[in-house]
């Protein structure tokens, strides 16, 4: 399987590409940043992050598209860059036909590291680790993009079983009630 992981950012949007499948090795096959200046306007900002995330889709063609979800932060603006920039990448996955998964920090964090409150040098590390790498990716948001790539890998397709069972417990239950 092959997985893009997206740490969605307005001014650095984070990407990174991983092969590999569950229980064997995972290999690196491209990671970097997609840079948008701030003295643009807001809508070239979100044009130029499409067409370079349109690129990294064509140039590798993933399986799947894992994003970071935003969360609620202390910084109102730095929340929507972010949220915006997750927009894009969701958007992108739906024109292209490829399934699109979110994945909370806390969660890479827990399944890169092991511990959902891990910092940002333990993940980093891990990532280092994970993919055999003589050095850690730079700048973080490339580190974190391959962290959720992995996380995707990783839990994936256990979550999407997870998904499957409460939507058919769900609707038994319903069933029942409507009985």
């Amino acid at each position: 399987m092959r997985v893009l992981g997206v740490d969605p950012g307005l001014t650095r949007c984070g990407v990174g590409v991983i092969e590999g499948t569950v229980g064997s090795a995972i290999s690196l096959v491209g990671v970097g940043v997609i840079l948008t200046s701030s003295e643009s306007p807001l809508e070239q900002r979100l044009l130029s992050l499409e067409s370079q995330l349109q690129v990294w889709i064509d140039d590798y063609n993933p399986d799947v598209i894992a994003v970071e979800r935003v969360f609620s932060q202390h910084n109102v603006r730095t929340v929507m860059g972010t949220a915006q920039a997750a927009g894009i990448a969701l958007l992108i996955a739906a024109k292209s036909s490829i399934p699109v998964v979110m994945h909370t920090p806390s969660e890479v964090k827990a399944a890169v590291s092991g511990m959902g409150r891990a910092n940002k040098k333990q993940v980093a590390e891990m990532v280092r680790r994970i993919l055999n790498l003589d050095e850690i990716p730079k700048p973080v948001d490339s580190t974190d993009a391959l962290a959720l790539a992995i996380c995707h890998l990783w839990r994936g397709k256990s979550s999407d079983r997870l998904s499957t069972a409460v939507a058919k417990e769900k609707l038994r239950l319903k069933e029942l009630r409507a009985r």
